[in-house]
C-alpha cells in the first residue's frame, strides 16, 4: 500500500523528514520507543508531526531551549540515530536525492 511510513528501522537511513518525526515523538514521550511507526498512514504520521511541532513550538524549536533532561535525551537519540544512518550509507553533506 502506498502513503505508508515503512517504519523507523526500515526507513531509508532513518534521518528523513518522517524519520526525525519519529525521533521527536520518542524525544517528548508522544510514542513509547518501541513504536517505530511501521505501517502508518499519512494522516496518522500527519497528527504525530502536528503533536511534535506543538511541542517544538514551546521551545522556539531550539534543542538548546530544552530542559537539561530532555536536551540529554535528545542528544542521546539523536547520536544514535545518526550512528545508525552513517552506517547505513547516509551522508549529512548530500540532499536527500543524492
Amino acid at each position: 500500500m502506498d502513503n505508508v511510513y515503512p517504519g523507523f528501522s526500515n526507513d531509508k537511513h532513518g534521518i528523513t523528514q518522517l524519520g526525525r518525526i519519529v525521533l521527536d515523538g520518542w524525544l517528548f514521550g508522544l510514542i513509547p520507543e518501541t513504536e517505530e511507526c511501521t505501517g502508518w498512514q499519512t494522516g496518522r504520521m500527519q497528527n504525530l508531526m502536528e503533536q511534535v511541532q506543538a511541542e517544538w513550538d514551546k521551545y522556539s524549536n531550539l534543542p538548546s531551549r530544552l530542559p537539561a533532561d530532555l536536551r540529554q535525551r535528545h542528544a542521546d537519540l539523536y547520536d544514535r540515530a545518526i550512528k545508525t544512518a552513517r552506517d547505513k550509507g547516509w551522508d549529512p553533506e548530500l540532499g536527500e536525492d543524492e
